[in-house]
């Protein structure tokens, strides 16, 4: 699990080492990417009826193949707005989105600890954004946030995608659903990609993000779930946050600001927090 969220913290560095490519056009590559390394590794994880499964899978899984895909665009065209650690740390927020729409649309109960990490979440997202706005944040930084914004907004749309479709006795596999996402992806950002400005080098970046930022991690985070509890998983995948930050500090010269680093900690803190008393209760 810790090289998993090594191989998705790689993201914001190699973005910033692209030559031509921007905006759509680094969606499409990495998406396409991410569908050609899948189509290759399901069938040798899964076996060739999951293609089968796939076609003939309910209404659920193609919804959770539309938030994959959401997830996958707003994700790479944050990454081309704004800084790394603003979207890495506007994105750590998804498990408090995540109750707040499972608590709206399928009832489920926000325990107290819960509803107060969500309000320390709250305010070091809103001392992040409103330090960077009284000093002058331009205006593409700030959409840029928004857009990351997307990204946990729709995860947690998917999460409950998946937990009515078991309500309903159709369980959803997500690798195959993120192939769809994929997929979707692709073809919605194709017609936006052009005209294509992509080097060689840039598209050789790319494929390495479908394939190693993505498409192996993804794989690999099914298994770690059938050993790992939850709150393991989701503690660890936390280090994805610092350790996106600290490649583009190191590979790319991108010093988060320090509005960032406060917000971030209270964020991470408050999820840390949150984790562990559960667990502590659960046990």
């Amino acid at each position: 699990m810790i090289a998993i969220t090594l191989m998705w913290s790689i993201a914001g560095v190699v973005t910033r080492h692209l030559e031509s490519a921007r905006s759509f056009e680094v969606t499409f590559w990495r998406s396409f990417f991410t569908l050609l390394s899948l189509l290759v590794l399901l069938p040798l994880f899964q076996g060739r009826a999951v293609f089968s499964r796939i076609r003939h899978a309910g209404r659920f899984l193609w919804l959770s193949g539309v938030c994959w895909s959401i997830m996958f665009t707003a994700f790479m065209l944050a990454l081309t707005m704004t800084s790394v650690a603003n979207v890495l740390v506007t994105m750590a927020v998804g498990p408090f989105i995540t109750a707040l729409v499972a608590r709206v649309f399928i009832g489920h109960r926000i325990p107290p600890r819960t509803w107060v990490a969500i309000a320390v979440a709250g305010v070091g997202i809103a001392w992040m954004h409103g330090s960077q706005v009284s000093l002058g944040a331009s205006a593409g930084q700030l959409a840029g946030t928004l857009v990351a914004l997307l990204v946990p907004m729709a995860a947690a749309v998917n999460w409950t995608v998946v937990q009515r479709s078991q309500a309903h006795g159709e369980k959803i596999d997500l690798v195959p659903a993120v192939l769809v996402g994929a997929a979707i992806s692709s073809l919605l950002t194709l017609p936006l990609a052009f005209p294509f400005v992509a080097t060689p080098h840039d598209i050789g970046l790319l494929a390495l993000l479908g394939l190693v930022q993505l498409a192996i991690p993804c794989v690999l985070s099914v298994v770690c779930a059938r050993v790992l509890k939850a709150p393991e998983m989701a503690l660890l995948a936390l280090l994805e946050i610092i350790f996106g930050i600290l490649l583009a500090w190191a590979g790319a010269g991108e010093v988060p600001a320090a509005s960032v680093l406060t917000g971030g900690l209270l964020v991470i803190g408050a999820l840390v927090a949150n984790e562990l008393m559960g667990w502590r209760q659960r046990a």
